[in-house]
């Protein structure tokens, strides 16, 4: 699911836009399930995404990056300075039950 990239964390996240709620669905086909409260509409999903993926993982915005899908539901993402092993972990503890 996570692997270590360029000094940092690297995962697949596909992403429902227009959700309820924020939060982590599921881990599904190798890509994490986000789901966002914000509309796809003029990248408010993918500053959504970096936020709600920030306050997950502790640590500020502009550690993480879309690395390819900024216009798509499915997309790549590092957290710089973060490994993988932490990465699963903080995702744990954010995973709606």
């Amino acid at each position: 699911m996570f692997r270590e990239d360029k000094g940092g964390a690297v995962f697949r996240v596909r992403v429902v836009p227009r959700a309820a709620t924020n939060g982590i669905s599921s881990f599904a086909d190798g890509a994490l399930r986000v789901r966002l409260t914000a509309p796809p509409v003029e990248g408010r999903a993918n500053r959504a995404l970096l936020e709600y993926l920030g306050e997950v993982f502790g640590v500020p915005v502009r550690r993480l990056a879309i690395l390819r899908g900024e216009g798509s539901r499915e997309k790549v993402i590092r957290v710089e300075g973060l490994r993988a092993a932490e990465a699963a972990e903080s995702v744990g503890r954010f995973l709606i039950r």
